[in-house]
């Protein structure tokens, strides 16, 4: 199994009030201070950086655009950073936005560069980006998916075929394709797409053998998400495995219960820990983003399995110091952990709930998200220490006693299917009873 190390990069000193009445998307660059933004972004590569070196597998990476939870706007220049003071982590794109970046062909050109000065250690992914990415970057989000499939057969097509040739596309017209740096990695670096709840992103997946990985969505219609890839693959002639799927989970660690639990309520500052429901709907979600079974699917996302509260801010008029002491309660955390929105103890603790994880996603790649609260430098280095002295080699030996081999151990879509009509199921349904 390969283990991840992910931080979104927050820009951490702003007012909470400020943040629980406007959202993390659209609050004005006038309370970014640069000072404090160039300290932080320099502690995000020195944190990454011992990441690798407390025996993680790979550092993630992700890009937002005006969100004040993640200064990653520009990721490619943290990786080309990363690529050249690391030594072994792979790293993992999670990933670009063909979408949005004006000119796919510098995209590819940027990709080739970082594997090459990496010694061939990208995993490239690409992302649609959420709704507030086409706001940030004046796109039609009605044409994101065409633009997103369109851009990504020509990043592809700019890697693996010799130039010069032409390109003239619905979206995209180029008159001279001749990118000179490709990359190190042949016929191109692994590709790996994240995604949320949408059905046409799994079989974009499925169909292209590519890893899908789920964002630390809900369990049940990850389950579900799993088996449509499954049998998605079998239509495509090949039986998923492990090394097809990854998911990311937010896991805070202490040395003991209690330090634990503060960290976490560090995590609910400003509503952060709510995901989703601290952007306005009509910046997340904006008309014709979304498919109508992608917003199916998303309903379901944002409702709380085990019933009870709501994992949302709530908008409109209300008092925000009452919102506050709701956002920033126990029982909220409560409502997260419950719902593995979040897993929260010591080393010992923790294992046993990600195993619970395990037994039913069954990934090939685990992805440990780490708080994004307001934890200064130390603090991080410490939970980055702990975690990987004391919780990957637990993980690692669940992984191998239940066979969770990873991309880099045998290559998705390489396993053969007994007959189109019979495929294997990779999740678990029926360890869900114990979660």
């Amino acid at each position: 199994m390969h283990i991840a190390y992910f931080s979104e990069r927050p820009y951490h000193p702003l007012d909470e009030d400020l943040t629980i009445a406007e959202g993390i998307w659209g609050i004005s660059n006038r309370h970014f201070d640069p000072v404090v933004g160039a300290r932080l972004y320099n502690e995000y590569l020195d944190q990454a950086v011992r990441a690798e070196e407390a025996g993680y597998d790979g550092i993630v990476l992700n890009e937002h655009h005006g969100l004040v939870t993640c200064m990653g706007a520009v990721a490619n220049i943290e990786a080309a950073i990363l690529a050249r003071i690391t030594k072994r982590c792979k790293i993992i794109m999670l990933g670009n936005l063909p979408t949005t970046v004006g000119n796919p062909l510098r995209l590819a050109e940027e990709l080739a560069e970082i594997d090459l000065i990496s010694g061939g250690r990208l995993v490239s992914g690409f992302v649609r980006g959420g709704g507030t990415e086409q706001l940030s970057n004046g796109s039609n989000p009605a044409f994101n998916r065409e633009l997103f499939l369109e851009a990504h057969d020509f990043i592809i097509k700019a890697w693996t075929t010799p130039g010069p040739f032409r390109h003239e596309g619905r979206h995209l017209h180029y008159r001279f394709v001749n990118p000179w740096a490709l990359p190190l990695q042949k016929p191109h670096p692994p590709i790996w797409v994240p995604g949320l709840v949408s059905p046409e992103t799994v079989r974009f997946c499925a169909e292209r053998r590519y890893p899908y990985i789920a964002l630390s969505t809900y369990l049940e219609p990850t389950v579900d998400l799993w088996d449509l890839y499954c049998e998605t693959a079998a239509q495509a002639g090949y039986q998923a495995g492990p090394e097809n799927f990854g998911y990311l989970q937010k896991v805070i660690v202490g040395e003991t219960e209690d330090e634990a639990r503060e960290l976490a309520m560090l995590e609910l500052q400003g509503g952060r820990a709510a995901a989703f429901g601290a952007i306005k709907p009509e910046f997340m979600f904006p008309s014709g983003y979304n498919s109508k079974g992608a917003s199916s699917r998303m309903a379901r996302q944002f409702k709380n399995p085990k019933g009870g509260p709501e994992l949302f801010v709530p908008r409109g008029k209300f008092d925000v110091a009452e919102a506050k002491k709701t956002i920033n309660s126990p029982e909220q955390l409560k409502i997260l952990e419950d719902s593995y929105r979040i897993i929260v103890g010591t080393p010992a603790g923790v294992i046993s709930k990600i195993k619970k994880i395990l037994d039913v996603l069954r990934p090939g790649v685990f992805i440990i998200r780490h708080s994004d609260g307001w934890l200064d430098n130390k603090s991080r280095m410490k939970t980055i220490d702990l975690i990987g002295r004391e919780l990957i080699p637990g993980l690692k030996e669940i992984g191998d006693r239940m066979g969770l081999v990873s991309p880099f151990e045998r290559i998705p879509g390489s396993r053969p299917l007994n007959s189109p009509e019979s495929w294997e199921r990779v999740a678990q349904v029926g360890a869900l009873e114990n979660i």
